[in-house]
């Protein structure tokens, strides 16, 4: 069986943390580093208390770059990059990550969404790992763009948790601003925005519309919600059949003809799809773990991929819907 020798950058935060549970119960990866400047020296679980007793492992802030089949960069965004300008890895050393930093194609990275990309994400050396909030706008969208359905501006909300802001404390990352709230931020200017476009261009040559998207954040942790619509012409019916065609043989990502929640997603690696046609508009909802298909879960089935593993390995992970 293919072990992977694997160090985690940046493992402190709630991507490397979420990144940390996975891995250390994966039968295909042997977690050799956890880095971080500023917990060295900590215990794993003195840092992320909820996997005591799973791993005997202290962080770090120095990586064996010579003896690593892969690395993780779970690093603020903007840092990434300078960290493989100062660590140079051997060839053969894959990369996935987690930042904005190696999104735009124009790198030598190849963009990790699996349901679009996937032929290109098998045997790669270097992945960048969607952003999440881009992850649900896509996974709702990508078979409409497929089929030049979108011709006129597209309207799109998304409804984050509060673990989307990451685990660095600000204003609105507090409880008391959490709670019994709502708000919008970035109004049409989020910067996933630009992965979102990369793609559709890719899928349609022709795409040119504007997409008009409203993120919120939410009262609550976890998890995020995305309702996109546009107007249709053609049935109910063409479009779920054209939806489940396009993701038939998606490992996490399932078509629902009945009404979805949020809380059917929360702690896997799936996307779930809802269509709905109403008032001349075709109207798609989308759910995602931002933690895990967002970013971690995602970041090790683009691991899976690229080491010739099953896709599901080490995601069998059920939902907390109750």
């Amino acid at each position: 069986m293919r072990i992977i020798k694997t160090a985690v950058v940046g493992a402190a935060g709630y991507t490397g943390g979420e990144l940390l549970r996975l891995l250390v119960h994966h039968p295909n990866v042997d977690l050799k580093w956890i880095h971080s400047n500023s917990q060295k020296g900590k215990n794993l679980e003195d840092v992320h208390p909820d996997l005591i007793g799973d791993a005997s492992l202290v962080f770090t802030d120095q990586i064996d770059k010579n003896d690593l089949d892969l690395v993780f960069l779970c690093l603020p965004h903007g840092q990434a990059k300078p960290f493989l300008e100062e660590h140079a890895f051997d060839t053969d050393t894959k990369i996935i990550d987690l930042s904005t930093d190696f999104r735009n194609e124009s790198n030598d990275f190849v963009y990790g969404l699996p349901e679009v990309n996937r032929e290109r994400i098998i045997g790669a050396t270097k992945i960048a790992n969607p952003g999440c909030f881009a992850t649900g706008v896509q996974l709702a969208l990508v078979p409409a763009i497929n089929q030049g359905w979108v011709k006129d501006s597209l309207h799109v909300t998304g409804l984050t948790g509060s673990t989307g802001a990451g685990k660095k404390l600000s204003e609105t990352t507090h409880f008391s601003h959490r709670n019994q709230n709502i708000s919008v931020y970035k109004l049409f200017t989020h910067q996933h925005l630009k992965e979102i476009n990369q793609t559709f261009s890719q899928l349609d040559s022709n795409f040119d519309q504007q997409v008009l998207f409203v993120p919120y954040r939410g009262n609550f942790s976890r998890g995020i919600w995305i309702t996109a619509y546009f107007p249709f012409e053609g049935s109910i019916e063409e479009a779920y059949e054209v939806y489940s065609s396009f993701y038939k043989d998606a490992a996490f990502t399932h078509v629902s003809k009945n009404d979805i929640e949020l809380k059917q997603v929360v702690n896997t690696n799936k996307c779930l799809v809802h269509l709905k046609k109403e008032a001349g508009q075709l109207v798609i909802y989308s759910a995602i773990d931002n933690l895990i298909k967002g970013a971690s879960g995602q970041a090790v089935q683009n691991m899976n991929l690229a080491f010739g593993l099953e896709e599901k390995t080490g995601l069998r992970l059920k939902s907390t819907a109750f």
